[in-house]
């Protein structure tokens, strides 16, 4: 261990560190930011926390969520970034990935300008961009992308669904869910008269998910690119990410909170009223057997990363969840659910809390693989001299329902709400300050930075 240092800005003492290969107890020093010093007794720092019997973790990195986005004509996304990033930090995160959507017709470049202006000044923790790209011009693939990744935006999106932004198997190709499949059992279900939201999950089997997967492995694999497959929702795609894997692919995977704890029966509401719309997502929850591939997934190595998808709408408001296109059809219904305070709690309580995954292996999903994926490591995504002091202190034993009341988010509802937890974030620092303490946000809005990144270290 490294020699106690004094004049620190802060010291963490008492509680068992958790890295993603490490657990031991020792007392934390903070200065500028970041952590100076780990040691058995640390002395003189201007302020001390008392985290006898809790865990200190690395802070959570949620690498999949949706901030401040467009999201259609009438429709508006419940957070923006002072929210959105609020709400993260009350669930144990330090970072958040949202991403910069590039609209059809303009410039990549100008959309990444005009998104990050809605960032700063807002954010209460650092934050970075992947892209989106919709619109594969000439000049975007020559001269605005790879810029763009030399400045730091070292991912990016295409979609395979989705009108404004779906592209061709060539358009795939040229940058780097079977879309046709949706809109026809879309179509025939609503000639049919299954209009509600249930039918969503309806018009988005698991043959899609399998589908898509499949083709955009096999892309990567043409054009010899790294790929990561998102939200991954039940054992077909699972297993075709598995396949990849066992090929030697450099073939990664992610999966949700959703799909370990909803199945499509949410989406049904009461008596077929517009209540199953809170649970409209894509790909939609599915059945148990699902659950269980998804963990399987999860313990076996096939997933790297445990994200929130967080996509929020509003649910009693004609601009969120009860638009009124919505009750003509499900396909109008807004996309998405919040998540990102909750995504940490569930998968502790679900996985660690129950014996299903280690400490070491929570880690790795909801911080240490993040940061390695998107080039942030090793100034992220750990608990180690040097890095950025970004720690969450858990309470394992701690036990409650999830409540709407006591969430941060912008969002009117909670799809988790009474789902009991147990194992809360009791205190989130980021970079040194601590954010959110006692159920209560303490931390500036604004103190967060938005981060160019590195290359990936997996890849």
């Amino acid at each position: 261990m490294e020699t106690p240092v004094t004049q620190l800005d802060l010291a963490i003492r008492g509680s068992t560190i958790v890295t993603a290969s490490d657990e031991f107890r020792a007392d934390i020093g903070i200065r500028d930011g970041r952590i100076v010093s780990i040691a058995d007794h640390l002395e003189g720092a201007a302020r001390e926390i008392d985290a006898t019997g809790q865990l200190a973790l690395p802070g959570g990195i949620d690498s999949h969520v949706h901030i401040s986005q467009a999201s259609g004509p009438d429709v508006v996304m419940a957070d923006d970034f002072a929210s959105a990033t609020r709400s993260a930090a009350a669930g144990g995160n330090t970072m958040v990935l949202p991403f910069a959507l590039q609209e059809k017709g303009t410039s990549l470049r100008t959309c990444v300008e005009n998104y990050r202006k809605l960032a700063e000044g807002e954010c209460y923790i650092d934050t970075a961009f992947h892209l989106i790209i919709s619109d594969r011009t000439a000049v975007v693939l020559g001269q605005e992308l790879p810029a763009l990744v030399k400045d730091g935006y070292t991912s990016f999106k295409v979609f395979m669904t989705y009108d404004d932004l779906v592209l061709s198997d060539k358009q795939l190709l040229e940058v780097f869910e079977g879309y046709d499949a949706i809109r026809f059992l879309t179509s025939k279900l609503e000639r049919e008269g299954h209009i509600a939201p249930y039918y969503h999950g309806v018009s988005r089997p698991q043959a899609v998910e399998r589908e898509a997967t499949h083709r955009a492995i096999s892309h990567a694999e043409v054009i010899g690119v790294p790929i990561m497959i998102v939200h991954v929702s039940g054992r077909e795609a699972m297993e075709q990410v598995r396949w990849a894997q066992q090929r030697g692919l450099p073939v990664h995977a992610e999966t949700c909170p959703q799909y370990i704890t909803l199945t499509a029966d949410d989406m049904k509401g009461l008596n077929m009223d517009m209540s199953g719309a809170k649970y409209v997502c894509s790909p939609p929850p599915r059945d148990a057997e699902s659950q269980q591939a998804i963990w399987e997934g999860i313990t076996t190595g096939v997933f790297q990363t445990f994200s929130s998808d967080h996509c929020p709408f509003r649910y009693d408001d004609p601009r969120g969840k009860l638009t009124p296109n919505g009750r003509t059809s499900f396909r109008w219904v807004p996309n998405g659910i919040p998540g990102v305070e909750t995504r940490l709690p569930i998968l502790f309580s679900e996985g660690v809390s129950k014996g299903r995954i280690s400490l070491q292996k929570f880690v790795e999903l909801t911080a240490t693989n993040h940061a390695r994926i998107y080039g942030l490591y090793p100034r992220k995504g750990s608990i180690g001299v040097g890095f950025d002091a970004d720690i969450v202190l858990w309470d394992p034993k701690l036990k409650k329902p999830i409540r709407q009341a006591d969430l941060h988010h912008g969002s009117d509802y909670t799809p988790w709400e009474g789902f009991d937890v147990t194992g809360w974030p009791v205190t989130t620092i980021a970079r040194g300050r601590v954010v959110y303490e006692h159920g209560r946000i303490v931390g500036d809005k604004g103190a967060g930075d938005i981060l160019s990144r590195g290359r990936s270290s997996l890849i």
